[in-house]
């Protein structure tokens, strides 16, 4: 269901994001992410000059490559569009994710690493998304790999407890767990 409709308004600026996760060919991982920023009037730019509607004021790729373990093996960051010439001198700063594991403390270790006069902020904003990226894209199909006939949500208890308590649904007393994993429920019966 859309959002209620507004007052009359005008349309400024549009961020968008993209997330894509891929296997290799060589057993490695990819997951990458774009983001793009545009506004719908131009503008004078001291670094860029006039920037017009829909050119994108901001536009950077990541590239984290990962090891099933979700292990960084390899980053490979890109500004393509700033509005400061030095902007993409920030990139080679993403190398420290080397060695890095996605899981419990990512975003806390990304911003350890990453943070403040570090990073490029929107680099490192793409950084949460991505670890979701990763979960959705290689343990979905490990899963289908072990056993490609099974029910997506016939998933055992191991493969799904980290997902306790990360949201709303997964609560363990909400009905997602009382049916998925009634072993970690803690409602009322």
């Amino acid at each position: 269901m859309p959002l209620p409709p507004a007052p009359p308004r005008e349309h400024m600026h549009t961020r968008a994001l993209e997330f894509k996760g891929y296997r290799r060919s060589d057993g490695l991982w990819d997951i990458e992410g774009h983001i793009r920023d545009t506004k719908t009037y131009a503008f004078s730019n001291e670094f860029r000059g006039q920037v017009t509607p829909g050119m994108a004021l901001h536009e950077m790729w990541l590239r984290l490559t990962l090891s099933d373990e979700f292990v960084v093996q390899e980053v490979v960051a890109v500004t393509d569009g700033s509005p400061y010439r030095i902007c993409g001198e920030a990139a080679p700063n993403f190398q420290v994710l080397k060695g890095e594991r996605i899981g419990r403390g990512w975003n806390r270790r990304v911003k350890e690493l990453l943070g403040n006069p570090n990073g490029c902020t929107h680099i490192v904003e793409m950084l949460p998304q991505m670890a979701t990226v990763a979960f959705q894209t290689i343990r979905a199909a490990r899963r289908a790999s072990k056993n490609p006939h099974q029910d997506k949500n016939t998933v055992d208890a191991k493969e799904r407890a980290p997902q306790l308590n990360t949201c709303y649904a997964w609560s363990t007393d909400r009905e997602v767990v009382q049916r998925w994993l009634p072993e970690f429920y803690t409602g009322k019966t």
